[in-house]
């Protein structure tokens, strides 16, 4: 999943020019909280509602770029969801402005479209859904394995990946399967020599 995919399109910019109390008002107005600030059409900067707490009293005379945060972090349309959070996490920041190849802004993408994103590619929406979590010791080829086994007894598959408890840890493969079919089918991966973990309903 891509950042274009769930990012807010066309969202609401200040000019540096305009005062802390416009971007207030704009922030309030719309329920968000954080604004990109362009510049003929070009980002130069982004102003949270902690730069603007930091300026309470004197909001309809401080000019936003007195305020704003002017080396910003940044993704493109293209980027990868995960690369997006990656970014979230390390650079401590709740959203981050979309720009185009001419530094326009796009959109925004934040904490709650990863979030979206990753409840979506895990199909934790889904009702009715259990999974199977198994040791992966044989890499890839014990996964497709499992994978593929599945898939001839019960005819699909709802999902698949793995992921490292720890990453010092070996890989832990995980299955989605219709509830129904949990049980019977984690009894048969026990039966085949996988090593089943856990199964979560």
């Amino acid at each position: 999943m891509v950042v274009n995919q769930l990012m807010t399109k066309e969202p609401t910019t200040v000019a540096a020019t305009d005062t802390l109390e416009r971007a207030r008002s704009l922030m309030e107005a719309g329920g968000f909280r954080r604004v990109p600030v362009v510049d003929d059409g070009k980002l130069v900067g982004i102003l949270s509602d902690h730069d603007i707490r930091q300026h309470a009293g004197h909001l309809a005379h401080t000019r936003v770029d007195g305020a704003m945060t002017r080396r910003v972090v940044t993704v493109t349309p293209s980027t990868m969801m995960e690369r997006a959070a990656h970014l979230l996490l390390k650079n401590k920041v709740g959203g981050l402005p979309v720009v185009d190849d001419n530094n326009r802004v796009v959109g925004i993408v934040t904490t709650s479209d990863i979030l979206e994103s990753f409840v979506r590619m895990l199909g934790i929406t889904e009702e009715g859904v259990s999974r199977i979590d198994l040791a992966l010791e044989g890499g890839a080829f014990e996964m497709s394995s499992a994978i593929q086994l599945i898939a001839g007894e019960i005819g699909q598959v709802m999902g698949a990946g793995t992921y490292r408890a720890n990453w010092d840890e070996s890989q832990v493969c995980y299955v989605r399967v219709p509830s129904a079919d949990a049980k019977r089918i984690a009894d048969m991966l026990t039966e085949k020599g996988f090593k089943v973990l856990a199964v979560h309903s």
